[in-house]
């Protein structure tokens, strides 16, 4: 082990041996760390995966506008009442200059800043799609390890690229604002197909419980296939529910429903079994991106490229190439 290494996982270990006595401020460090994907994240991962896989994990998501951020901190202090102890991921957009972030859920939560057990970080997407920051996972596992129950990851809110969050979690929450449009819309996104649990906010506006209606009668109608020949039962029917986030109404009876499908072992094995392979996935992404960014295979990974941009040669057959030029060079 060089040195470089031995001194990221000596940091690893102090990071978690704090944070798991319940220092905050190395629970915070431990998350930026993942965030930036150093090796000290690598080494605190390694060690507190095994004590993850506890908690609950909730993905919200929906349109701009649907009220998302508001359902959280509901959530949040519904949760506090029954004295859970919660994180929260955030996931802001980027901004495509700088890659940083406006971290707005951060400001909105901060009524819970001094409850040590509640924990919110906010994370950019750095342009990653799909409203997940790419290394939400990862931060997941650090909460779990922590020992958060409940842990919700709130996406970024682009609307349509969003279904990502169902391999990220183990119950999916969908939400709607009545008279929008936008039961079209996420149909059309594919996020009712992903939903769990459909939640029409701002429950006190006028059309809520007709747009309820609406998606009840649209999610337990068939799917049809072909020509109309063939019925095709959708893969989830999800509940319908009606909340309005600012003053809390119908919060209650989220949660439960939340905690309902928390005892699903069969569906929470199969999330748990996609996020598993998502996240192994990227990692193997990063190693051969790792490896073709070293000394020895840099000039051959770059020059291979050139070829596929002047359409010298085909990206199946470079992908081929780079995979035997990494093999040849470990061997």
């Amino acid at each position: 082990m060089t040195e470089a290494a031995q001194a990221a996982a000596a940091r690893a270990s102090e990071l978690c041996d704090a944070a798991l006595a319940g220092d905050r401020l190395a629970l915070a460090r431990l998350l930026t760390a993942v965030e930036n994907r150093t090796p000290v994240a690598e080494s605190a991962l390694r060690r507190l995966y095994p004590l993850a896989g506890g908690a609950h994990l909730v993905g919200i998501t929906g349109p701009p506008g649907s009220g998302k951020s508001t359902l959280v901190s509901a959530l949040i202090a519904t949760a506090r009442a029954a004295g859970r102890a919660v994180g929260v991921i955030a996931v802001d957009p980027s901004s495509p200059i700088t890659g940083g972030a406006l971290l707005g859920d951060r400001v909105r939560m901060q009524a819970y800043a001094a409850d040590s057990d509640v924990f919110i970080r906010s994370m950019a997407s750095r342009g990653h799609a799909g409203g997940l920051a790419s290394t939400s996972a990862a931060a997941a596992a650090v909460l779990d390890a922590a020992g958060f129950d409940l842990i919700l990851l709130e996406t970024v809110g682009t609307g349509q690229s969003e279904v990502e969050v169902a391999a990220s979690a183990d119950t999916t929450v969908v939400l709607e604002a009545p008279e929008m449009g936008d039961e079209v819309q996420a149909i059309k996104a594919g996020l009712l197909e992903v939903a769990d649990i459909v939640v029409v906010n701002k429950g006190d506006r006028p059309g809520a419980q007709r747009t309820a209606a609406q998606l009840r009668a649209m999610l337990t109608a068939s799917a049809r296939v072909g020509q109309g020949i063939v019925d095709k039962p959708r893969p989830k029917q999800p509940q319908v529910l009606v909340t309005t986030a600012l003053s809390g109404d119908g919060v209650p009876e989220l949660l439960a429903a939340i905690d309902g499908l928390r005892g699903t072992a069969t569906a929470s094995t199969a999330a748990r079994a996609t996020r598993a392979e998502a996240q192994v996935w990227a990692i193997l992404a990063d190693r051969l991106r790792a490896e073709l960014s070293k000394p020895g295979l840099r000039a051959a990974a770059a020059a291979t490229l050139a070829q596929v941009a002047a359409h010298e040669l085909d990206p199946f057959t470079a992908a081929d190439r780079l995979l035997e030029e990494i093999a040849r060079a470990r061997n």
